[in-house]
């Protein structure tokens, strides 16, 4: 098992498949494990990196405070550990914060940016999303990390026939640190580079769910503001996409990737 020492901690990471380097970063409570069906896919084509971020999966778990810009921080110096050359990043959720955030600190290190149902900014608008939040933190705090995980199997898989997709998600979500998760949670409330992104000048895809947490419309307002940014819509779909839907999330993907740098890819 590969890990990375940094100065306070160790990241783990998972390397597959040959050519242009092809980062995943997942989301919050999960792990490189979880991007499974695309190491499958793209380790055909590129070298496919995955990691546990700070706190997450075999990853050590310091105390907090953590932060997206420590997050980014990390993964930029695993991407120089591991690669000279500049890497195409796929962030999902929280790891989409965190593609966002290397995209305005370490612009250098990227050659294109997918980011998956999330935005440049979290900002609790809302009552509702107040109290949603406020009931998660409650919720691991009073009942789990299981119990959470069983909260959000059910609306991020819903359907009778993804059964053992939220069996496995449950089982995986109880492993998490509760102390390392509520930091990484408290990372996120208030977060935001949205006053950066049109300098982003990097070829970025955009990726949402249509039954996504955010509105489609959040993303379309700030793909406007960003020079070489597309969106795309996945129709019947939750927040974890590319679990839910992974054929038709790595052909998005695929089809992205392949205009940065065209290649033969099996449709």
């Amino acid at each position: 098992m590969p890990f990375l020492q940094l100065s306070d901690m160790t990241l783990h990471y998972d390397v597959s498949g040959h050519g242009e380097p092809l980062v995943f970063i997942h989301g919050l409570g999960s792990s490189g494990r979880d991007w499974q069906p695309q190491i499958d896919f793209f380790s055909r084509f590129y070298r496919v990196i995955v990691f546990d971020i700070r706190g997450h999966g075999q990853s050590s778990r310091p105390p907090g405070p953590y932060s997206i810009k420590l997050f980014a921080a990390d993964t930029a110096k695993l991407i120089k550990a591991l690669t000279e050359s500049p890497v195409h990043v796929v962030g999902l959720s929280l790891g989409g914060m965190i593609a966002f955030q290397l995209a305005v600190d370490h612009p250098r290190l990227l050659k294109s940016m997918t980011v998956v149902n999330v935005g440049p900014q979290v900002k609790l608008r809302s009552l509702r999303l107040i109290m949603k939040m406020l009931r998660r933190f409650m919720t691991i705090r009073i009942q789990g990390m299981r119990k959470m995980g069983e909260s959000l199997a059910r609306d991020l898989f819903p359907a009778m026939e993804q059964a053992s997709i939220r069996e496995t998600f449950i089982e995986r979500w109880a492993e998490n640190d509760k102390r390392a998760y509520l930091a990484s949670m408290k990372a996120i409330m208030g977060w935001s580079v949205a006053d950066r992104i049109a300098g982003i000048t990097l070829p970025t895809l955009v990726i949402a769910s249509d039954l996504d947490y955010t509105p489609v419309a959040f993303k379309e307002a700030f793909i406007t503001r960003m020079p070489h940014a597309k969106l795309t819509v996945i129709p019947n779909a939750h927040h974890a996409v590319p679990i839910e839907q992974p054929e038709i999330f790595n052909a998005v993907v695929a089809s992205f990737l392949e205009a940065q740098h065209p290649f033969f890819v099996e449709k």
